[in-house]
């Protein structure tokens, strides 16, 4: 190896190999986009490799490079669902504010990327589809209401013995409401209607909450 290949030849191959990779992620990103969109639209049982394919303006090939079936391609969304519902949670938890109103604030954001993102749609449309899947997906809510939990428990009634939900049986109820709220809400209304359904939810099953409500930067105002 002369002098020119030992300074120039290394550098060379190892920028090759992340153009490579770099160029490998962004397929596979814009394969899992596609699939996100095709499933929020049809459903598990109704998408195939090809619609995939298609949507992403590739060949079946280039999908199943990536993904080996379609199953894999629903884990992979769903996935993708709960990184982004954990993103929301991280954002709220900057904010620093009081507990009930980290919550408030967490459910409505979270209202809002329903209305407005494929993935979202795409995760929780896949969950009530779980039995049709064949792999494994991860455990419905589970992190999301244990998070709620541990927000509520800060309240300084939250052991209070009487006239008050315990933190993990108000977050369990706020959950179970919420996500039943937006399932509703896309059925008759493609979800339009989303966030008043939420802010209801929480105004309903949360008493004397419209204090920690006013302190959500997302929260609608008059």
């Amino acid at each position: 190896m002369t002098q020119a290949d030992e300074s120039f030849g290394t550098p060379f191959t190892t920028h090759t190999k992340e153009l490579k990779q770099e160029r490998a992620v962004r397929t596979r990103e814009r394969v899992l986009s596609a699939a996100a969109v095709a499933f929020a639209a049809k459903g598990y049982p109704a998408v195939t490799i090809l619609d995939v394919a298609q949507s992403a303006g590739m060949t079946k090939g280039a999908v199943y490079f990536h993904y080996e079936n379609k199953d894999a391609l629903a884990v992979a969304v769903t996935e993708l669902f709960y990184r982004r519902i954990g993103a929301i949670a991280d954002s709220v938890e900057l904010l620093g504010l009081p507990p009930v109103s980290s919550v408030a604030e967490l459910l409505i954001r979270t209202a809002v990327a329903f209305r407005e993102e494929t993935a979202l749609q795409a995760g929780a449309r896949l969950q009530l589809e779980r039995r049709l899947i064949g792999a494994q997906l991860p455990v419905p809510f589970e992190t999301y209401t244990n998070l709620i939990a541990s927000w509520l428990a800060r309240r300084p009634e939250a052991g209070a013995p009487e006239g008050v939900s315990s933190p993990d049986t108000l977050a369990t109820v706020l959950v179970s409401a919420f996500f039943g709220a937006q399932h509703i809400s896309w059925v008759l209304n493609d979800r339009a209607d989303v966030l008043e359904r939420t802010i209801a939810v929480i105004r309903t099953i949360i008493p004397c909450a419209e204090k920690d409500i006013e302190l959500c930067p997302s929260a609608p105002r008059p």
